[in-house]
């Protein structure tokens, strides 16, 4: 079978946002009131994509590896305050937390992907840290977001549960633990309910990448499949980091429960 890639013009990038028309429609037509969000949300889409295409074809060329940090770290960045801002209730330093749990994990399991399993050289070379990482770190992203919502929910919701336990004589991580696990769980399972169906229901979007772009459909499966891997054991890692930050913030070495600590966010 030749294999080959097909270039997209601008125009036809045209044709395929005329369909971005029927969604607008649709929003008219049932008075949803999208029209306008729709909108921005497609010139934000294209403009961002097209700003981080010439970013990334600047990287490439410079291929340096203090460039290549630079972005890395941005991305880090960007990513703990997004994960702070998605949960309803926060507490003083959380947004640390969200940080240090997508940071360690993500530089962790993107370091052993690429330099330990795939050998690449340089270690820095941006055509994999770049596109890898920001795919790692997305899914973690995910997994620290939900984890912070859930536990903090918990700890609120059950707070009389958690003293309850406290005055019986329970330890502090005795009290939180159920609270934990569920959080834990909850970080954990769109990565696990994504490789139970990759394949069969969805193709990703990793693979299908690579298969446009003319690669061998086998290689494209391997990479996907060491891709995912890597996402799962990350987003497990930042999730338990996470949940085990949160017990620090609100218990004291006395196991007393600082609920005061955690307030509804103004937003």
């Amino acid at each position: 079978m030749n294999l080959q890639y097909m270039e997209i013009s601008i125009g036809q990038i045209g044709l395929a946002a005329m369909l971005i028309l029927a969604n607008g429609l649709i929003s008219i037509l049932l008075r949803l009131r999208l029209e306008k969000q729709l909108l921005i949300a497609s010139v934000r889409m294209v403009v961002q994509l097209f700003a981080i295409g010439l970013i990334l074809k600047w990287v490439f060329a410079a291929d340096k590896w203090y460039i290549v940090l630079a972005i890395m770290t941005v991305m880090t960045l960007i990513a703990g305050l997004s994960a702070r801002n998605r949960s309803r209730i926060r507490y003083s330093g959380m947004q640390f937390d969200a940080l240090f749990s997508i940071w360690i994990p993500s530089w962790l399991t993107m370091a052993i992907g690429l330099v330990l399993i795939l050998r690449i050289q340089p270690w820095y070379s941006p055509q994999y840290v770049i596109p890898v990482l920001g795919m790692i770190m997305g899914n973690t992203l995910t997994g620290v977001s939900l984890g912070l919502d859930r536990i903090t929910s918990e700890l609120t919701q059950r707070r009389d549960h958690v003293e309850m336990m406290l005055s019986l004589g329970a330890s502090g991580w005795e009290a939180y633990r159920e609270a934990a696990q569920t959080a834990v769980r909850a970080g954990m399972m769109p990565t696990i309910n994504s490789m139970m169906v990759i394949g069969l229901v969805s193709l990703p979007g990793m693979m299908t990448g690579q298969i446009l772009a003319g690669q061998d459909p086998e290689q494209a499966i391997r990479y996907q499949i060491l891709l995912m891997f890597l996402l799962t054991a990350s987003s497990a890692i930042a999730c338990v980091l996470a949940v085990l930050l949160v017990y620090r913030r609100v218990f004291s070495p006395q196991y007393n429960f600082l609920y005061w600590k955690l307030h509804e966010s103004s937003k």
